[in-house]
């Protein structure tokens, strides 16, 4: 069976409004343009793999819970504009955290591969052709951890403040999606 390809995509920042720490569905808010350069992908036959550390639950500020209701907002906004996420990986982990089951060292938390490595398992994909899209160094690392053809750094969440020069710096998906497009025709 040939391997898919996936982009790999943050969620806080790069797919919605940045909150610090965001518990409360009601305050989901898409990024201009997310809708659109998501449907762009997803028609060019990418898997649309949502990845998202929350430390949150393990520093006791919301639970898994309350993870999964923001993301089901976030899945509930998206197929509105008629896109679907076709996996969400969650990693709820911080070593410093204060509720002891969450309190621990993992091998899921960006920027370790863990995630990307469970979905390539569940979903036969190819990391060396797939991509990460993020607003963080956490995130750019974690597709250059994993093998990704490229990793894209947005400036609309923290990613204003963390550019470098090992990934691709663009101001938001729409244009991340473009070029991966480019790149995808370019050399399959």
């Amino acid at each position: 069976m040939n391997q898919r390809k996936a982009v790999f995509l943050d969620r806080d920042g790069t797919l919605i409004v940045e909150r610090n720490y965001l518990g409360d569905p009601a305050r989901v808010t898409l990024l201009e343009g997310v809708p659109q350069a998501l449907k762009r992908l997803a028609d060019a036959g990418f898997l649309l793999v949502m990845v998202t550390n929350q430390s949150g639950v393990a520093r006791g500020y919301f639970t898994m819970d309350d993870v999964a209701r923001v993301n089901g907002r976030v899945a509930e906004l998206l197929e509105r504009e008629g896109v679907r996420l076709d996996a969400v990986y969650i990693c709820p982990h911080h070593e410093q955290g204060s509720v002891p089951e969450y309190a621990v060292s993992c091998t899921c938390r960006k920027p370790s591969p863990g995630m990307a490595l469970a979905a390539a398992k569940e979903w036969n994909l190819d990391l060396s052709a797939s991509y990460m899209i993020g607003d963080k160094h956490t995130d750019v690392s974690f597709g250059r951890n994993f093998g990704a053809r490229e990793s894209y750094l947005v400036r609309t969440g923290h990613g204003a403040e963390a550019e470098s020069g090992y990934y691709v710096v663009v101001a938001r998906l729409s244009e991340a999606a473009a070029d991966i497009l480019r790149r995808d025709r370019e050399n399959p």
